[in-house]
């Protein structure tokens, strides 16, 4: 189910430094909005609203409203400055959205079926991540929250490389853009060390004979 993300801002005329820390103490936090052909404006955030939405991993690649003097934009979180140490973000960049122009977003992957993948459940292999997200061009009326890969038939030895994802309508993957050199794994299944069931019962048929 998509989330709706909703982000109450006020503008800020102080910058700097000790303008950022006075800000912080408050339990505010500085951000930037720009793009669109229009001037940046820099804003204040409440920061325990922001903190609770980071916890959806919608967040990153969500195109989110925020809301300016009454005015509502459709931004998307371009940069995050998070404390070292504490649990707290220092500085946030929203970029705008408009609708006709094209958007570079990096949107997670969920890989589904594994429990039912054949390499493991009866090849006795292990899968192995080699990605946990991917970046994808598309118009903003597009923008996928998440994608999709399929790994029920992999088996020991299969890779799926970003040019077999199955993409939505309208969305394409950046990296397939600069050659076949890009197409890289994103998942694969790995023989485990001790090999698989049938292997070991072949192997111990042999040595009867």
């Amino acid at each position: 189910m998509s989330v709706n993300f909703e982000l109450q801002a006020e503008p800020r005329a102080d910058q700097g430094k000790g303008a950022s820390r006075r800000l912080r103490r408050a339990g505010k936090l500085p951000a930037i909005v720009y793009g669109a052909g229009k001037e940046p404006v820099a804003v204040t955030l409440d920061h325990n609203t922001v903190w609770l939405s980071l916890a959806h991993e919608a967040f990153y690649s969500h195109i989110l409203t925020l809301k300016v003097n009454g005015k509502s934009e459709r931004v998307i979180l371009r940069d995050l400055q998070r404390h070292p140490v504490k649990q707290m973000v220092l500085h946030m960049d929203l970029q705008r959205v408009t609708e006709d122009q094209a958007l570079k977003v990096h949107v997670p992957l969920h890989f589904i079926n594994e429990e039912s993948c054949v390499g493991v459940k009866t090849g006795g292999g292990m899968l192995s991540h080699q990605a946990v997200e991917v970046e994808v061009e598309c118009l903003p009326k597009d923008l996928p929250e998440f994608i999709e890969v399929d790994v029920a038939d992999l088996n020991v030895g299969d890779s799926l490389h970003l040019s077999q994802i199955r993409l939505p309508e309208g969305v394409s993957i950046v990296a397939l853009a600069q050659g076949p050199d890009h197409d890289l794994s994103v998942v694969s299944v790995l023989k485990t060390r001790g090999g698989s069931a049938a292997e070991e019962s072949e192997a111990e048929g042999e040595g009867e004979a």
